[in-house]
């Protein structure tokens, strides 16, 4: 089969896929900015993933349940709630700050990483699962610590779909680190601490590109809350760059 053939059979794929609706979902950049060249934290996939198997990644995934149950301190800035509702069907400002805590849980999941505070205790009434978890190590979840940089739709018609929002942390906000998350049998197989340059050398999903040089191009700009947060979906079989 030639190329042309490859490439009319993968269209077609494409076109008779049932078209799901994006589920919401967030994701983390956690941030260095103490030496010269920012870095961020880039996690390996697991080769044996159905989704996005062996790339390099930023911890995220779908939001939960849990995520509108649990208590936290701090708060999103007025400007990022604004963004992070624009554009939603049915918006609300606990979908708003559920979104944020899903990419602090996430974080914590696959690389062990609690980014809050301690400085009141241990949280009460968390939920079951993962937030309980996090809750016994006394730490809150600090809502204000994190950024709202971007948002990105897959297209439609493919396999998985997510309404992704990535968020920015500073890696000082980490208030305890859990060792041994990350191994050769857990979601995130291996972490490392990249320059801009050098994550771009690395096997990534394209949106995952795309979002690096926005975030690059933001902490040049000064990294300003008013600085505008873009979002990315397909209309008509091209990719759109809006700004929220």
């Amino acid at each position: 089969m030639n190329d042309h053939a490859v490439m009319l059979t993968q269209a077609e794929r494409v076109r008779t896929q049932v078209n799901l609706r994006p589920k919401d979902a967030a994701t983390m950049l956690i941030l260095d900015r103490t030496a010269a060249k920012p870095r961020v934290l880039m996690g390996k996939r697991h080769p044996g993933h159905k989704f996005m198997p062996g790339k390099y990644v930023f911890p995220g995934g779908r939001i939960d349940a849990s995520d509108r149950l649990m208590p936290a301190t701090g708060a999103l800035e007025q400007i990022c709630e604004t963004r992070l509702v624009a554009r939603t069907v049915r918006p609300s400002i606990s979908r708003a700050r559920a979104l944020a805590l899903a990419a602090i849980r996430e974080t914590f999941e696959e690389t062990g990483m609690l980014f809050g505070t301690t400085d009141y205790g241990a949280p009460e009434k968390a939920p079951a699962g993962s937030w309980s978890e996090f809750a016994g190590h006394g730490v809150y979840p600090d809502l204000g610590a994190v950024t709202f940089v971007a948002r990105a739709i897959t297209p439609p018609r493919r396999p998985k779909r997510f309404d992704t929002r990535f968020f920015t942390v500073d890696a000082q906000a980490v208030a305890l680190r859990i060792d041994n998350v990350v191994g050769p049998d857990s979601e995130l197989i291996d972490l490392v601490w990249v320059d801009f340059d050098e994550a771009k050398q690395l096997d990534l999903p394209t949106i995952t590109k795309v979002i690096i040089q926005e975030v690059e191009a933001r902490i040049a700009g000064g990294f300003a809350p008013y600085l505008p947060v873009p979002f990315f979906w397909e209309k008509h079989g091209s990719f759109v760059r809006e700004e929220l």
